[in-house]
């Protein structure tokens, strides 16, 4: 798969989860980086989700997201076999790359931390 292409599934799958994924106000590991399987299953709540669901993690994905209130939820993904994270949250809307991962420059694979850096460079306001 092209480096485009795999930008595009993996922003296409922050983004999907964003949309309809509830969470605490803690951060949560949606994907593990793994095979295809199902993430972690979100409950119905008072703030994005109004019906319970489980996500489906792409394999090599890693994916995590942050519900802070009702209007703000951020999302962070890397991929095992892609070399930058995103991130992304409802305070804009955009999912962009926001670095490279940091064992990419030693020849090494993203990792889940790459994940959650890119949640925390998600704007929040």
């Amino acid at each position: 798969m092209s480096n485009i292409s795999m930008k595009n599934v993996v922003m296409a799958s922050v983004l999907a989860i964003s949309a309809v994924t509830s969470l605490s106000a803690n951060a949560v590991t949606v994907c593990t980086g793994g095979g295809a399987t199902n993430g972690a299953s979100f409950a119905s709540g008072t703030n994005f989700v109004k019906t319970a669901f489980t996500p489906k993690c792409s394999a090599n994905v890693f994916l995590d997201g942050t519900e802070t209130n009702a209007t703000l939820f951020k999302v962070g993904s890397a991929s095992i076999k892609g070399k930058k994270y995103y991130g992304g949250s409802t305070a804009g809307g955009a999912v962009k790359a926001e670095g490279e991962c940091v064992a990419v420059a030693a020849g090494g694979a993203c990792a889940q931390t790459d994940s959650q850096l890119g949640e925390a460079a998600a704007p929040s306001s």
